[in-house]
């Protein structure tokens, strides 16, 4: 069996908290939407404008608290074309939560606390 990857879905507290800062800090942009009818739900789906791959981010109308990420041993990882601007820019941000030298690579974290790797664009992200 073949399978090609669509997207990942998180979850997320404040919509457009998030939607400005993926927009802001990975220069992902919203290629569709989906709203339930009784607006107990919208889900967006973020897009690179390169690969065919999505971001769903998840908002749930109920939901009253941050989500609880346990030990959060997830993440997204991506390519940045030039570093050196994109951890200027994260660290403006405030958002860089752990950086490995000896790796050449770092995280940043999102509005929930959701962790993305940045790797160079010549570097495998393995």
């Amino acid at each position: 069996m073949k399978s090609t990857f669509l997207h990942a879905n998180l979850n997320v507290f404040d919509l457009e908290k998030s939607l400005a800062f993926y927009q802001t800090a990975l220069g992902l942009t919203e290629c569709r939407r989906m709203e339930a009818p009784d607006g107990s739900f919208i889900l967006v789906y973020l897009s690179d404008g390169t690969t065919p791959f999505e971001l769903e981010l998840t908002w749930l109308r109920d939901r009253t608290a941050p989500y609880n990420l346990g030990d959060n041993e997830i993440h997204l990882a991506v390519r940045v074309e030039d570093k050196a601007a994109a951890y200027a820019l994260h660290r403006e941000m405030g958002c860089i939560c752990f950086e490995n030298h000896d790796m050449d690579l770092y995280f940043i974290n999102d509005p929930d606390g959701y962790w993305i790797e940045i790797l160079t664009s010549g570097r495998d992200a393995r």
